[in-house]
């Protein structure tokens, strides 16, 4: 192979290499977007169920964009079912010692309340 057909696909490779990373970075961006409106009304909805202040709404708001984002990874990766399960329950165990933080004792348990009945009737 001659050496401008070499330096041809080098420049061709670098940027395929180029445009996937911006896309990549594009898609997350966006992705993150959306996760960030979603959580921002999520937050904001479960403030009068739980008599949150605006401080604990930002921090709850922040703990559902890290937590999203933390199990869509799980779900997106190419683990078997069960080893999902298995980090998923994990995952939340670690977002609700957050929350147990965050949260006073009667707001944790109102949480723990509504959450399960949302799940129920899902």
């Amino acid at each position: 192979m001659k050496l401008k057909q070499k330096i041809g696909l080098i420049s061709l490779a670098g940027a395929l290499v180029v445009s996937y990373v911006y896309t990549k970075i594009y898609i997350q961006k966006e992705q993150r977007q959306e996760i960030k409106d979603v959580a921002e009304e999520l937050a904001y909805a479960w403030r009068p169920k739980l008599d949150l202040t605006l401080d604990q709404v930002h921090q709850f708001e922040n703990l559902i964009i890290e937590y999203t984002i933390k199990k869509n990874e799980i779900l997106n990766s190419s683990l078997g079912h069960e080893k999902q399960i298995t980090k998923l329950k994990s995952i939340q165990k670690e977002e609700h010692q957050k929350l147990r933080k965050l949260l006073t004792a009667e707001q944790f348990e109102n949480y723990l309340t509504v959450s399960r009945q949302l799940t129920q009737k899902s």
